[in-house]
């Protein structure tokens, strides 16, 4: 990632022999490999660039892609509230472009394994690509699938659902019985019906608590001197989360001679 004075970003490929160009002047790539993060290097028109290692906020919402991604402020929110750690198995479908399953596998780590499912060859594609892109080649422990959800999730047990499907409500009763008892399974949906949809299948089960529906909105502020307000133009609604865990509910209770119960 370059910076230019005016705190511009571009995002580059380091290709032998090539060269950024843009308003300012140019600079090889050659000038750029070896040197440290955070540095600045000048253009040929003595423009100063400062080279830093995109953060994974600034890779997604920069990269070329494909299918709408998972935006920064949603991805913590859900790694949050899915309560996503190290080693944890995550099953997640859809694939999109890639954004929510980078920041699942370097959530899990290399102890633990990402499941992204997409029912599209032309998004499994381009995820595999933004994904190469990202780390330098595709984690051992990512696996990108295409099919569908319901038949991975049928042969899979996660600690973990995360489903950024248009349906979500179907796959419901499946992921009840799959995913690991006290699991968090969490839904990604962009309009209200949906959600309602969602919610009922869920209740439907009774076999979900702590069940949960929000949305993040992300606001800057501008800050010069004594000069403090709110940005203009925020980042609003993008889509809504929703959470919920799994449990077993009593399905028995005895009560013995003397009315004591136990079940």
């Amino acid at each position: 990632m370059l910076y230019d004075r005016k705190g511009r970003r571009y995002l580059i490929d380091l290709i032998e022999g090539a060269s950024f160009h843009y308003h300012k002047g140019a600079l090889a790539h050659a000038d750029i490999v070896g040197t440290a993060p955070g540095t600045t290097l000048a253009s040929t028109l003595n423009a100063p660039l400062t080279v830093l290692r995109p953060r994974l906020a600034d890779y997604v919402t920069k990269m070329g892609r494909g299918a709408a991604i998972v935006y920064p402020k949603d991805v913590g929110a859900i790694l949050t509230w899915g309560d996503i750690g190290p080693g944890m198995t995550v099953l997640e479908a859809g694939t999109g472009s890639g954004s929510l399953t980078m920041a699942l596998a370097r959530t899990v780590g290399s102890s633990g394994h990402v499941v992204s499912v997409d029912l599209r060859q032309d998004h499994h594609d381009k995820a595999k690509k933004l994904i190469r892109g990202f780390f330098n080649g595709i984690p051992h422990w990512i696996d990108l699938i295409v099919g569908d959800v319901g038949e991975v999730l049928a042969n899979t047990r996660p600690d973990r659902v995360v489903l950024d499907v248009p349906e979500p409500w179907h796959h419901v009763p499946c992921v009840v019985e799959r995913m690991r008892l006290g699991g968090v399974f969490c839904s990604y949906l962009p309009t209200i019906p949906q959600v309602e949809k969602l919610r009922a299948a869920m209740a439907e089960t009774r076999r979900f608590i702590e069940v949960t529906s929000f949305e993040v909105f992300h606001r800057e502020w501008a800050v010069s001197g004594r000069s403090v307000r709110p940005e203009h133009r925020m980042v609003g609604h993008t889509g809504f989360i929703t959470v919920g865990r799994t449990f077993r509910p009593l399905t028995k209770v005895s009560t013995g001679s003397d009315g004591d119960t136990s079940g």
